[in-house]
Parts: structure tokens; C-alpha cells; sequence
């Protein structure tokens, strides 16, 4: 497999710039702690509430950061996306506030909420079959015939980026706490969040150890670190961790985190429904099953040891409501 052309690949400039780009527009959400929880795990922890987010992902930060730097004349032709539900929420979202007609390519089993916010926004939705069909082709061949801007949610330096400014805030709110973050657990799919936030992390706090976090059914990433390649996940995969459910990372992403990262962990769907109902117990936030693994990776006996204090990244919290009172009725 080839590089990617190292002007793709952002640089921690890139996410300062992006901070910048998302000031006043992008919230930010705040870091949690419950000391009489830490208290009985054991270990300080906080949680980064990304699910406050605006449309309820940290998706919004790199879409924005992206799509507001469209020439007016890209603007009028639209944008294109494919995406299970958060990144067309927030392609969606963004393209409302900016005036960009937007088409988005979101599976037939998408949860019922993410595709009815989607389409809240004004955007057009078009669904595939995800186990039979490519989203990657579908939105190619209709940004091709239509002449809009293909927004891809996480090969693109600016999309990086932008989410990246999440590993800003975690740091300056972890200061402000006065605590020494050993380590950040986020989740993973494509790699996005995961290489803005480490080049966040690089830069800012480098003694910090970043783990991505993935269903155990969709570990591509925690097996491409381990074997030094990028490795792809089975076509007929189940989780109901819809949010990272992909076939391989992304080569630009790849770049960042086979460098930057420690290592990948894993969570079974019923330790992220365990997760999911913790954050509403102990933090009342409401988290998808796919938001809630780094939670998960956090809790369980893979935290490193010596983690005293440690960050989970709950970047979603899209979640339908009859999943989400399963896994309040399974906890």
C-alpha cells in the first residue's frame, strides 16, 4: 500500500488553525468528573462529554473546519458525503449554516434518529445496503455527476484537524483541574478523531498515552498497530456500535497513528451497553453504544497500571431510544 503525499497529512499547525476556524461556532463541551466514582474505581477519571456537541458528535468539528473553507463557487455546486449517521449529521448541520446543498449516503440500517436529524437539516438522503454495497462509490459517482465537493469523514487534512481541537480542550481543561493526564482513550473507526487528537496530544502533552478504542468485532485498528500494516475487518461484521464499523483505516489517518498511538484496546458490545449506562449514572449524559467504548476500554483490566488518571472520549451521543433503554435494562 502507498503513502499519502505528505502535504495531506495535517500537522499540529493544522489543528491550531482549525481552533481558530471552530472559535464561537463549535461548543466547548465540557470534561466530567464524579470524585466518588473515581474514588471507588480506584483511579481518577474524566470524561470529555463530546455528545454535547453540536448534532451530538465531535463529527462537527471537522466538518466545519472542512466545508467553511470552500470557495463560493464550490459552495454552489454542494457537497457529498457518505456516512453511517454522525458525519452526515454534521455535514448536514454544517451545510444548513453555511447555505451549501448537501446529499448524504447513509445505510438502510442507520439508527432511525441519525437519519431523521440528517434530513432535519435539510440535507437529501440517499440509503445503501452497507453489506453489499460501497458508500465510497456511491458518493464518488454522485459527486461526479452532480459537480459537488466530496467531504469523506476522515481522509482529509482538514477534517483531521478539526477534530483535533478536542485534544486542545481536554488539555487546557485537564490543567485547569489540575491533573496530570496519563492517558486518553478514544474511539476509533476511520482514524480521524484519533490522529487529531494525537497530534494534539504530540505537541501538548506528550508524555500522554493515547489509546484507540474499538468494538472487538471491528478491531482493524488495534490490529494494524500490532502488526505495523494497515489490516481490514471481515464485509459481514456485526456491532451495534454503528458508529465504527469500518473496513480498514484510512491511509492518511494510518499515517498519524501508527506513529503517535499506543496501542488499540477493545470492548464487547455488552461492556459498551455497561458503559453506555454508567455515563448516564454517574455522569448523566446520554452516549451511542459506539461513543461509549472508550469508556469501556477505560474501565476494563486492559487501562495500563500505572494510568492514575485517565480521560474517556464519549464522542456520540446519537443513540436510539430503544437501544438506549436496553442498555440501561441490561446494566
Amino acid at each position: 500500500m502507498t503513502s499519502p503525499n505528505s502535504d495531506l497529512i495535517p500537522t499540529f499547525a493544522d489543528v491550531e488553525d482549525a481552533a481558530r476556524q471552530l472559535a464561537g461556532v463549535a461548543i466547548v463541551t465540557p470534561l466530567l468528573e464524579n470524585a466518588a466514582l473515581s474514588e471507588r474505581l480506584g483511579f481518577r477519571l474524566l470524561v470529555k462529554a463530546e455528545c454535547l456537541q453540536r448534532t451530538g458528535s465531535f463529527k462537527f468539528r471537522g466538518a466545519y473546519n472542512r466545508m467553511s473553507r470552500l470557495s463560493p463557487e464550490e459552495r454552489k455546486r454542494g457537497v457529498v458525503a457518505y456516512s453511517s449517521g454522525n458525519h452526515a449529521q454534521a455535514v448536514a448541520f454544517a451545510a444548513k449554516m453555511l447555505g451549501i446543498p448537501a446529499v448524504i449516503v447513509m445505510p438502510a440500517d442507520s439508527p432511525a434518529i441519525k437519519v431523521a436529524n440528517t434530513k432535519s437539516y435539510g440535507a437529501e438522503v440517499i440509503q445503501y445496503d452497507r453489506y453489499r454495497e460501497s458508500r465510497e462509490e456511491i458518493g464518488k459517482r454522485i459527486a461526479g455527476e452532480r459537480g459537488s465537493v466530496l467531504v469523506p469523514p476522515y481522509e482529509n487534512k482538514y477534517i483531521i484537524a478539526g477534530q483535533g481541537t478536542l485534544g486542545l480542550e481536554v488539555v487546557d481543561q485537564a490543567k485547569a483541574m489540575g491533573a496530570e493526564v496519563d492517558a486518553v482513550f478514544v474511539n476509533c473507526s476511520g482514524g480521524g478523531l484519533t490522529a487529531g487528537v494525537a497530534l494534539a496530544l504530540a505537541q501538548r502533552s506528550p508524555k500522554t498515552a493515547l489509546f484507540a478504542c474499538e468494538p472487538a468485532a471491528c478491531d482493524d485498528t488495534t490490529r494494524s498497530l500490532r502488526s505495523g500494516k494497515r489490516e481490514r475487518n471481515a464485509p459481514d461484521v456485526r456491532t451495534i456500535c454503528d458508529a465504527l464499523m469500518t473496513e480498514i483505516p484510512g491511509e492518511i489517518t494510518w499515517a498519524i497513528n501508527s506513529k503517535l498511538v499506543k496501542a488499540g484496546l477493545t470492548a464487547t458490545d455488552d461492556e459498551a451497553r455497561r458503559a453506555m449506562a454508567l455515563a448516564f449514572r454517574d455522569f448523566k449524559i446520554v452516549v451511542e453504544p459506539g461513543g461509549a467504548v472508550s469508556l469501556a476500554c477505560a474501565l476494563s483490566a486492559q487501562r495500563p497500571a500505572n494510568a492514575k488518571t485517565v480521560v474517556a472520549v464519549c464522542s456520540g451521543g446519537n443513540v436510539d431510544a430503544a437501544m438506549f433503554a436496553s442498555a440501561l435494562a441490561a446494566a
